[in-house]
């Protein structure tokens, strides 16, 4: 029998907590990869997995990701990340809320959850009856931070591509760079109409189609389907949607020079960013371009600044990613692992 210390993507994780509330059929599992730098913080994700071990899987290397992304923004927090484990239906009530705060409220501030996958910023509100330990929570003055994390993922998902068009590229505009964009939900989507002001040709798809038809005719860009995405000529493959969708399989089909989205644990295993370094295709690790969100949300539960400095640190992420590709270019190291290095040492693991 599997122990939790065997599995793969256990990656010396402080504490994994499952969570059952008979009453309210809440099942939730929360990961703390590291607190050495704070508390753990990181979103909630409301899904329907298909089998246990998959939301196992899902919240160990979400955590993990989240320890790198607040260590490389630069934020006093460690990682950690929940996952509710949803029926079919995705059947979600105040009750099964209520529930999840009390436990989050159990754990003394060692977790600080926010919106993510499934999870809304009126069920953050509902959280704080419960729990003081939830940010993200919608702001009364438009100076403030907080609130929807999305348009601030949006924006450096979008600085960290022009700044890897310039890169690898030598374009210091995205006037008819070609974009194949892979999920046009609120980070998606954000991105798709920030590169459409900027006359960039965009190939989009989407899970809904309706939703990204509707999207395709305001913005001017052309629907292709979820297949093709990965495969068409382009000169950024973006991935905006869930996870792992980087693999041998295709990544020897990727069709770019550059991969560079907000899709948090790209990468389907470790091995695949040397794939993509040996296909000389430049790769924005995920947890450095898409740290947006937790920059909004990490200040807003620090107290530590307004919208203003909010975008301030957004504005960094393209600095972030193109020391990363020096030092992988000097190293002859993928991406990925330069990323990982630098966050380890961050963290305390160096």
């Amino acid at each position: 029998m599997s122990v939790m210390w065997d599995l793969p993507d256990f990656d010396d994780h402080e504490a994994v907590h499952f969570f059952h509330d008979v009453e309210t059929g809440l099942s939730a599992i929360v990961a703390l990869h590291s607190t050495h730098r704070g508390p753990g913080a990181g979103g909630t994700r409301f899904w329907h997995y298909e089998n246990r071990e998959t939301a196992v899987t899902d919240v160990l290397r979400l955590s993990r990701g989240m320890s790198f992304k607040n260590a490389m923004a630069g934020l006093p927090l460690g990682g950690g990340k929940a996952v509710i484990l949803a029926d079919r239906n995705r059947t979600k009530t105040p009750e099964m809320l209520a529930a999840f705060g009390r436990m989050i409220e159990s754990l003394g501030g060692q977790y600080v959850t926010a919106e993510d996958v499934g999870i809304t910023a009126a069920d953050m509100v509902a959280l704080t009856k419960e729990t003081k330990y939830v940010s993200g929570l919608p702001v009364s003055n438009s100076g403030e931070a907080g609130g929807d994390p999305g348009p601030f993922t949006a924006m450096g998902v979008y600085l960290g591509v022009k700044a890897a068009v310039a890169h690898k590229l030598g374009r210091d505009n995205m006037d008819g760079v070609h974009v194949a964009i892979q999920g046009v939900g609120s980070v998606g989507g954000g991105l798709a109409r920030l590169l459409a002001k900027d006359g960039a040709k965009l190939s989009i798809a989407d899970i809904n189609k309706d939703h990204a038809a509707a999207l395709a005719e305001e913005i001017g860009a052309s629907v292709v389907g979820l297949d093709e995405v990965m495969r068409i000529e382009a000169d950024v493959f973006s991935p905006n949607a869930l996870g792992a969708i980087l693999d041998k399989v295709s990544i020897a089909h990727l069709n770019v020079p550059i991969v560079a989205g907000g899709a948090n644990n790209q990468l389907a295993t470790p091995e695949d960013g040397q794939r993509i370094f040996d296909r000389n295709i430049l790769f924005a690790p995920d947890y450095v371009i898409n740290s947006g969100g937790i920059i909004s949300v990490g200040l807003e539960y620090l107290g530590d600044g307004d919208v203003k400095e909010v975008n301030r640190r957004v504005a960094m992420i393209p600095e972030r990613l193109t020391e990363i590709w020096e030092q992988s270019a000097l190293q002859k190291l993928p991406d990925s692992d330069v990323a990982d290095n630098l966050a380890m040492a961050l963290i305390g693991r160096g």
